[in-house]
């Protein structure tokens, strides 16, 4: 059967699955689709489907969670700021934005509403501001616009620490803004002085050229250096000398110095370019570090996000809504599908059906019976169940979790702090050359102007753009590189870490594995009649094992029978059972087919699905999640790069250990929780170990932020990618050989550009003070080191792997 796009989503699918309107010949792959196709035509919003162009998207979510809950008290309370005017505004994350086309339609459909005066979406991190009239619309009515579209939204609370660093982010890109304004104008102005300097400039023409330079410098060194004025000020308050101080110190001295030859004090060329260029090149750096601290908040603010805002208990056989923090060991909660456990618990009604995936990282659904423990964000796919609280919200596995990251995010890694060190005693050393030079010279004869000449171009030249420059430049030319080969590092400062990573944790699902099922073997083959009584079985479910199996039948035989089944039920946690004709069809595990009378003796380390009909077993398949193509060399890889490797999963030790063996991990722990996962990184790092850890599910979140590195596969859970340093989009692990080798190569270009530098400092240095440098030629030599720098990181990427 020939595959047709979906007019809405794009997915293909068999045209026989198909939702069909032959009168205006469209296919939709759900009623979701549909409907959102047709609300977008009715609203006039098509051009939606023109700005899509041929991307896909994923078909419309769905949520079982009544947005009546948004009009709480404790949720407008927590969540609802009133603005100056006093209308209402809340903070979303937007779930289901796959491009720019996905942001356009939902502030489109926002912006259109009655009562909704703002909304605006940012791309980057799906979030949402809107702001609206109480009295025209609800935010009810809000969530469930922006529902009916296909997406879905919940609140984005921001903290104190999120406002302050997104203020931080916003002044430190104003003062940067002015900053290379500034500098780019006056670098197309040296041009004229630098060449009247050589080939000769008449005195009116060099005096404009000092009014141009001063007025453009001016807003940089006071306005957009203020931060390193600041920096020095409470540096030296507490008595300590900072790269801030140097770099405000030399840039207000070349400054005063220009002032001087502006006003015809004395007579030489300004250095207003010079003062321009030290302040912008140092703020770039300092941005970059902003920019650092505010993904690390919003990762933190996005988890938080996914917790579930409240949970139904049930008091004398009531039901009642009550906010987490009211919950307490021993109360009984009722959790319906699709919702989260809100604590840990027991299970006190018959069992059900969990998603784990949260906590474990496993695809599979969990069964649960009576008794059984349940875990705080676990999802229920099954009925509605009952579980007594045992633990509180604190002390729930989700919070816990939480908890952990927050200190985890809140630790800085040693190489910043040796960083902060060495520009110390770099800065405090370069400042009392200055001051020597200052003396030494006064005291040997020189006059006042001489001497003070000499001093700044002592600082000057060996003011730390170069080595400033050296990490950032070679770092983003790297990540360039890296990311033209599906390689996203996040930061740049992980670069080191990784290139000197000695142990590499890796996750086994999603990771080493594809994260899907397949069948691994079949017990037997099985008529042409059967076949369509299995696919029949297998189509009418959609659980992971039912879907592997029916993917395996259709590509491997061509005619399957169309047969129609009667009366298909879901047995709970076992199987599927059906009727054809007068005969009973069972699908399933071992358990459903005892509870028929059929006894099972196969016996196997990998997943089983029985097929029974009249009382007996037609066939059986073992089903494995399959192992990805270039394991076995990534494995090879880092065995021969001396690079400890370590399987860490939450599997059972039989699967584990079949899947280290398959792919030539000698090293693999197993049914390991997320604390344990980052236990153990926490063991690896005190045992003076570098670490790298990958992983793609939340249940790795934890041990990812422990992790001197950590590295996502594109396929993960978000908020595995949000704490993630590098993301691998194609999920390959021949992107995580890549990785390696484009960190190391970076990594070396770094040292070359630190190396550089100082044979740079310690050439020039010793000239400025003996006085063969003035400050134009220090301002020249020091824009020529950092050209030099560049030069050289510009290399990184001229030769692949």
């Amino acid at each position: 059967m020939a595959k047709v796009p979906c007019s809405h989503c794009r997915l293909e699918f068999d045209e026989s699955i198909m939702i069909q309107e032959k009168n205006n010949d469209l296919y939709f792959c759900c009623n979701g689709c549909q409907g959102v196709y047709h609300l977008l035509k009715s609203e006039n919003l098509d051009s939606f489907y023109e700005k899509l162009g041929n991307r896909v998207i994923a078909p419309p979510l769905t949520s079982t969670n009544p947005t009546q809950s948004f009009e709480l008290e404790s949720f407008r309370q927590r969540y609802v700021k009133t603005t100056k005017e006093g209308f209402s505004s809340i903070d979303l994350i937007i779930e289901g934005i796959h491009c720019a086309a996905c942001v356009w339609l939902n502030e489109k459909v926002l912006a259109d509403s009655d009562g909704v005066l703002e909304a605006s979406i940012n791309f980057t991190n799906n979030k949402a501001k809107v702001i609206w009239d109480d009295e025209v619309i609800s935010l009810a009515q809000i969530i469930d616009k922006i529902r009916s579209i296909g997406y879905n939204a919940y609140p984005y609370q921001r903290g104190s620490e999120d406002v302050k660093a997104t203020k931080t982010r916003q002044d430190y890109f104003l003062r940067m803004s002015v900053a290379i304004f500034a500098s780019m104008n006056i670098m197309m102005i040296d041009v004229a002085k630098y060449a009247g300097f050589f080939s000769g400039i008449k005195s009116e023409t060099l005096e404009l050229i000092h009014i141009a330079e001063f007025i453009f410098a001016t807003p940089v060194l006071f306005y957009s250096g203020w931060i390193f004025f600041r920096g020095a000020y409470y540096g030296v308050k507490n008595r300590i000398v900072t790269m801030d101080l140097l770099v405000s110190f030399g840039a207000t001295l070349t400054y005063i110095y220009s002032l001087a030859i502006l006003f015809k004090l004395i007579n030489g060329h300004s250095y207003f370019d010079s003062v321009a260029m030290i302040i912008t090149f140092v703020l770039v750096g300092k941005f970059l570090e902003v920019l650092g601290k505010k993904n690390a908040v919003d990762t933190m603010d996005k988890m938080k996000s996914q917790i579930p805002l409240e949970a139904t208990i049930i008091e004398d056989g009531a039901k009642k809504v009550v906010g987490l923090d009211e919950i307490k060991e021993g109360d009984i909660l009722e959790v319906k599908y699709g919702e989260k456990a809100s604590v840990d618990g027991e299970i006190i009604t018959l069992g059900g059906l969990f998603d784990e995936s949260s906590i474990t990282g496993e695809s599979h659904v969990v069964s649960k019976n009576l008794n059984d423990k349940i875990y705080s964000g676990t999802i229920n796919m099954g009925d509605v169940i009952r579980y007594r609280a045992t633990k509180d919200y604190a002390n729930s596995t989700l919070s816990t979790i939480v908890t952990l990251l927050e200190d985890s995010l809140a630790s800085k890694p040693k190489i910043e702090e040796k960083a902060n060190n060495i520009s110390k005693y770099f800065s405090l050393t370069i400042l009392l050359l200055a001051i020597a030079t200052f003396i030494g010279w006064y005291l040997y004869g020189a006059t006042f102007e001489d001497s003070l000449i000499n001093a700044i171009s002592v600082i000057v030249i060996a003011c730390p753009c170069a080595l400033a420059l050296a990490t950032p430049i070679a770092s983003l030319i790297g990540i360039s590189w890296a990311s033209k080969r599906g390689l996203l590092f996040k930061e740049a400062k992980f670069i080191e870490s990784f290139a000197k990573t000695s142990v590499v944790v890796l996750d086994k699902t999603g990771t080493i594995t594809e994260g899907k099922l397949s069948v691994k073997s079949v017990s037997n083959t099985i008529d042409s009649e059967m076949l369509g009584k299995l696919y029949a079985l297998t189509s009418s479910s959609t659980h992971p094992i039912s879907v592997a199996i029916k993917r395996y039948l259709e590509a491997t035989y061509h005619d399957i029978p169309n047969i129609e089944l009667e009366n298909i039920a879901q047995v709970e946690a076992k199987g599927l059972k059906a009727n054809w004709k007068n005969q009973i069809l069972l699908g399933g595990n071992s358990s459903l087919l005892k509870d028929f009378g059929i006894n099972v003796s196969f016996e196997s380390h990998y997943s089983l699905y029985h097929f029974a009909s009249e009382g007996k077993v037609i066939v059986s398949f073992e089903l494995d999640d399959t192992i990805k193509n270039d394991a076995l060399a990534m494995i090879a890889y880092f065995k021969k790069i001396g690079v400890r490797v370590i399987m860490a999963s939450g599997d059972n030790t039989n699967v584990v250990s079949r899947v280290a063996s398959s792919v030539g991990i000698e090293e693999f722990k197993s049914q390991l929780s997320p604390i344990d996962k980052a236990n153990l990184i926490d063991t690896l790092k005190a045992e003076g170990e570098m670490v790298v850890m990958v992983g793609d599910g939340i249940n790795d979140v934890l041990a990812l932020s422990k992790a001197d590195v950590a590295i996502v596969m594109g396929s993960g859970a978000d908020v595995a990618l949000a704490i993630g340093d590098v993301v691998i989009l194609d999920n390959s692990l021949d992107g995580l050989q890549k990785s390696f080798y484009i960190s190391k190569r970076t990594y070396k270009f770094i040292k070359q550009n630190l190396a550089l530098s100082l044979l740079y400092n310690l050439i020039t240095i010793p000239f400025a003070i003996m006085g063969f440098v003035i400050p134009l030629v220090a301002a020249l030599s020091m824009s020529l080191s950092s050209l030099m720098v560049v030069g050289n990181s510009m290399r990184i990427g001229k030769n692949d792997e």
